[in-house]
């Protein structure tokens, strides 16, 4: 787990409370916070399934996708969550993950 990215002291009013809460900063050096959902392990890589967290309370609230994030290095060793670019891998990660859910 990378401090840097993590910052679970934080309590939200929709029954968050059983889960982390991740805080990614992007490219253009906006935070964005994440509910950690679930870590998975498929074919020997480690991915992370979040949530988005939306600012404003929206009344539609299943509008809001997980994301799956591949945990990987960068060139100094830090880890660091990382897009799947390949979309055979995408699918092995969401397929893994239905099937945890099903299994609940």
């Amino acid at each position: 787990m990378t401090d840097h990215h993590h910052d679970c002291g934080h309590d939200h009013d929709h029954d968050a409370e059983e889960f982390d809460t991740i805080i990614l900063t992007d490219d253009e050096g906006h935070d964005h916070e994440f509910l950690h959902l679930d870590t998975l392990e498929v074919e020997g890589s480690t991915y992370f399934v979040l949530m988005p967290i939306s600012d404003q309370e929206s009344e539609d609230e299943e509008a809001d996708e997980a994301i799956i994030l591949k945990l990987g290095r960068d060139q100094d060793g830090n880890e660091m969550l990382l897009d799947i670019e390949d979309d055979e891998e995408w699918e092995k990660v969401a397929d893994a993950w239905e099937n945890m859910e099903d299994e609940e």
